[in-house]
């Protein structure tokens, strides 16, 4: 379809007076896209933590919150959007809910993951130091996790990265707003759509990257241990 559009299009392929001209709307977009990204994220973890929580607490939970999140992951994103569009309007709120949701069966079972492989006698001792079980969690077991809760959240940053392409259908702009415009216009603009995906690629290279370095400075001994 893209091809299709490209090659119909009378325009030339790529017009850096068009991105000259759009500089301001592009960096806004590209804010957009940043803000919608990083909210998800920070609510699919926290709310990922919490149903960790729960699930080592209980472990009949595990299996039934790793279903639920697997269930929600396939639903397909306009889909998604499309139910919630009648409770909150085309607003953030409905762009975040889904976009948070994809993320909570990759980070579920990646933190799950990370605190089991937690050693027991780590466990031991911090109990035995007079550590509470939220102290344990939060001092030791989480800390100690963080290369593979991390590992998590760099597949759910570059998957929400691409899903928030899609919110541009709910007039929430993001890059997909570029992608949307140079399909729609009656000549299609090739500049718009390049810029859109392109920005896209660039966007969720960096943010992987930038965990990928977070991940190094948190946690020094998993790079010490593979080595």
């Amino acid at each position: 379809m893209g091809a299709y559009v490209l090659a119909e299009s009378s325009r030339p392929l790529f017009e850096w007076r068009w991105v000259e001209r759009n500089a301001d709307n592009i960096v806004q977009r590209l804010g957009e896209h940043l803000a919608l990204t990083a909210t998800a994220l920070g609510v699919g973890l926290i709310v990922s933590i919490a149903l960790a929580v729960l699930s080592l607490r209980w472990r009949w939970f595990y299996p039934v919150a790793l279903s639920t999140a697997g269930a929600l992951y396939v639903i397909p994103s306009l889909g998604a959007f499309a139910l919630l569009v009648p409770f909150f309007g085309l607003s953030f709120t409905t762009a975040v809910i889904p976009l948070a949701t994809y993320t909570l069966l990759i980070l579920l079972r990646n933190i799950v993951t990370g605190i089991q492989q937690v050693p027991g006698d780590v466990r031991e001792a911090a109990v035995g130091m007079g550590f509470t079980r939220a102290k344990l969690l939060m001092r030791v077991e989480l800390p100690l996790a963080l290369p593979v809760v991390i590992a998590g959240l760099r597949v759910a940053a570059v998957t929400t990265i691409g899903l928030v392409t899609v919110t541009s259908m709910l007039g929430m702009g993001g890059l997909g707003y570029f992608i949307r415009q140079g399909i729609q216009t009656a000549t299609p603009n090739p500049t718009a759509i390049i810029v859109g995906i392109g920005l896209s690629i660039v966007l969720a290279v960096v943010v992987d990257f930038l965990l990928w370095l977070s991940e190094r400075a948190l946690a020094p001994w998993a790079r010490k241990g593979r080595a």
